[in-house]
């Protein structure tokens, strides 16, 4: 009895190579045309900027390095460090609570992440700057008993205080999740290995689950944190001196809107890609060793 083996052709048909062939030079020809468009966009777009006088670039290189825009910068700086570290110090222990096995404490991270999310941000600035209409003085003592000092919301609560409480608080619901999202992440695997190795509870956390998390936890924290950069311009409704304030005060006097804005709009843009080069620099650190 004769077996029949059935042979197989390792040679793909001639029609199946020549459609590759012509795929593959359709895409090249899409590629063109696609840069051709993105060319004649970047060109009308530099013409836009150069020929147009209304942006009046000689006064936006006069108000530039004004001292007062200066300063502005300075407090927009300021603010968005105080609040990221109000909101990273928070957000981590929301998230804790939030991974808890204590339930109470679950509730509670979730409930403050629910209200925080759910209030607009202006809200909470102008909320916080006027606490003193709902409670005229803060006090430490003993709940339900005595007071052991006290101090008058007016002068605790001052510009200042209410914008980092205002971004900070904002920050810490977004932070949670974005910590709490990081650490969630890891294998429970590692865990088990770290301990199977004799490794603290601790020495787990801090060796092998965090470092893991920060490839998860940098990218969106560095994009919270341009987010608050921006949102400090919020707090010019409470009167802050912070860069748009600054800028806005000076068009007021002078009329020149559009240059004052323009120079407002090239420090935010180069306040951002400073940071943005850092944070890079911050993944590319927690992402050695994995292949991408």
């Amino acid at each position: 009895m004769t077996t029949v083996t059935p042979t197989v052709s390792t040679t793909a048909p001639p029609d199946t190579a020549d459609y590759a062939a012509r795929a593959r030079t359709r895409l090249r020809w899409t590629h063109w045309l696609i840069g051709a468009v993105l060319f004649l966009v970047a060109v009308q777009l530099v013409r836009f900027l150069v020929f147009n006088k209304a942006f009046e670039w000689d006064v936006v290189g006069q108000y530039l390095f004004e001292p007062a825009v200066l300063r502005g910068l300075g407090t927009t700086l300021l603010l968005a460090v105080a609040a990221m570290v109000v909101g990273l110090l928070l957000g981590t222990t929301i998230a804790a609570c939030r991974l808890s096995a204590f339930a109470p404490l679950r509730w509670a991270g979730t409930a403050y992440v629910t209200v925080f999310r759910s209030i607009p941000p202006l809200v909470q600035l102008i909320f916080w700057f006027n606490l003193g209409y709902l409670l005229p003085r803060i006090s430490l003592g003993v709940p339900f008993g005595p007071e052991f000092v006290s101090w008058s919301s007016n002068d605790l609560i001052t510009p200042v205080t209410a914008a980092v409480l205002g971004l900070g608080l904002n920050e810490a619901a977004y932070l949670a999740e974005i910590v709490r999202a990081g650490l969630i992440g890891v294998d429970a695997g590692q865990r088990d290995a770290a301990r199977s190795l004799g490794y603290t509870g601790w020495q787990t956390f801090s060796r092998v689950v965090l470092p893991q998390a920060m490839r998860t936890i940098i990218p969106p924290t560095g994009s919270q944190f341009i987010t608050v950069l921006k949102g400090t311009s919020l707090v010019s409704v409470i009167a802050m001196a912070d860069l748009l304030y600054s800028v806005q005060t000076i068009y007021g006097q002078t009329y020149q809107v559009v240059p004052l804005l323009v120079v407002a709009c090239a420090w935010y843009l180069l306040v951002v890609s400073v940071f943005s080069l850092g944070q890079q620099r911050l993944e590319k650190h927690f992402a050695r060793g994995e292949k991408r």
